[in-house]
Parts: structure tokens; sequence; C-alpha cells
């Protein structure tokens, strides 16, 4: 059947491995969340010191700094389940059968390319920072607070795994239905239309009542 973020659901291995998968990168993305709300929260006690009291929040930069990681990258896996992203639909909209699985599937194949080079790069920028050796297990810390940087540095290649292993379901996904003819794969984002997109979202909110 299909779901409100337009990925279909089976009860193949395929699509059992999505639904695995899908309450970690909703975990994930609510942190993210929860961590953009906080730098709100921080900005307005910070700028509510500084104008009443003249006293801003001391560390306010330190903890942008630490909560970024979480902020940026974090929610990214959930929102590549469900294609939620920036996508060229324009493109991508026209393309129907086998010759829309194929471009989709070398487009995802390229991104876990990117993504691999990315954890390693991302695992090696954390160790340099990791030091069971130093206190709090840092050689770095920020400027203000001197809080340790590592735990924001791990949040990276952390979210990046998780999301290659979003990649490869849907590379199986797309290679699956490229092989198969099928025209609606699951555990894929599927190009809605805009009708499409707002029957789905009346539905849930009929469903909400």
């Amino acid at each position: 059947m299909a779901t409100g973020s337009a990925v279909l659901e089976d009860g193949s291995w395929l699509s059992r491995l999505d639904r695995l998968l899908l309450p970690i990168e909703r975990v994930m993305a609510l942190a993210s969340g929860l961590a953009a709300f906080s730098l709100m929260f921080l900005a307005a006690w910070s700028v509510t010191g500084r104008k009443f009291f003249g006293s801003p929040l001391l560390g306010y930069v330190d903890y942008i700094q630490l909560l970024m990681p979480l902020i940026a990258i974090f929610g990214v896996s959930y929102v590549q389940r469900d294609g939620t992203h920036i996508r060229m639909d324009i493109i991508i909209g026209r393309l129907r059968g086998r010759v829309l699985w194929l471009i989709e599937m070398i487009m995802v194949i390229l991104v876990l390319l990117l993504m691999i080079g990315l954890i390693w790069g991302s695992w090696a920028h954390f160790e340099r920072s990791f030091d069971f050796g130093s206190p709090m297990w840092s050689r770095d810390s920020t400027i203000d607070v001197g809080a340790p940087v590592w735990p924001s540095k791990i949040l990276v290649p952390v979210a990046f795994a998780v999301l290659s292993a979003r990649l490869v379901i849907q590379i199986i996904g797309y290679g699956r239905a490229f092989v198969l003819g099928l025209e609606h794969p699951v555990a894929v984002p599927l190009v809605q239309s805009a009708a499409e997109v707002a029957a789905a979202e009346a539905e849930t909110l009929d469903g909400a009542d």
C-alpha cells in the first residue's frame, strides 16, 4: 500500500528492510528538529540577556558549532527515504518505466559513492579530535566554554552511514524495478504530480480528524 510519503510497502524482504531502517531515521530526524528548536531558544536567550541585562549567553557561538552537524546532517536519511529533499523533478517527472528506474538508480549510486568518501573523511576528522588520554577525551574544544568537539564530529559519519544504508536499499529497489519492469516498486520514493501530492495531504488530514 502507499504511504503518505509516496513510498510503497509490501511483504517482501526489501520492504521489510525499508521499514526496519525507518524508525532509526525518524528518531534522527526528530533529534535534528529538536536541535534546531533549541538553537532558536538559545538565540532568544542570548538576545534577551544582551538587551536587558547587558550579558549575552556565554558560549552561544560554541553551541551553534556543536549543534550544526545535528541540525544540518542528522535528518538527511529520513528525507532521502521519501524524496522530500531537493530533486530535479522537472526532468525526472517526464520519464517513465525502465528509463526512469535506470536514471534514478545511477544517480543514487553516484550519491552512495560520494557518501563512502565522506564517511572515510569525516571519520578521520573525528579520530583527529578524539583521544582517550586527553581531558574529556578530546584534543580540541570550543573557544568560549571549552566543550569537547568530538561528539559533534562523530555525528557526521554516523548520519552518513545511515544514509548509505538507505541508498543501498534504494539502489536494490530501483535495480529490481528496472530488471522486472515494475510500474510501482517498493522501498523507493515515487514521483508524484501536484494533484497526487494534494490528494495525499488531504488523506493525511482526514485521517487526523
